[in-house]
């Protein structure tokens, strides 16, 4: 898939060797797992030619009962993304564990799972 000018990704760090940055186009949406917990689906990584119906995920750890807000932030966020710091109009932050970079001040980590 080649990049263009309007492709805008979500970045997500959980550890120092441990990142994805996810298409904006290849975000499905948001659930509340549990009390503190959201997790951000997304289309597999493996392409349109998977032999296996997977997804990647986010699980963002919120501050508890706060799992609304941390939505509204992220859509606020990606929508606004030249507005946040360390943001561009073709990528925004979402969770950076290793520098503390978060788009909602209530997220407070977040686990990255791929193709399960």
């Amino acid at each position: 898939m080649a990049l263009n000018n309007n492709d805008h990704f979500l970045i997500f760090i959980d550890a120092a060797d441990d990142a994805a940055a996810f298409s904006l186009n290849s975000f499905n949406g948001m659930t509340v797992a549990g009390d503190a917990t959201l997790i951000m689906n997304f289309t597999n990584s493996l392409g349109p030619n998977a032999t296996e119906d997977k997804r990647s995920f986010v699980t963002i750890t919120t501050t508890a009962d706060k799992e609304k807000d941390v939505m509204i932030g992220i859509a606020d966020a990606i929508n606004n993304a030249t507005n946040y710091p360390k943001n561009t109009k073709n990528y925004t932050v979402i969770c950076d564990d290793v520098n503390s970079i978060f788009a909602h001040a209530n997220i407070l980590s977040c686990t990255i799972t791929l193709d399960a």
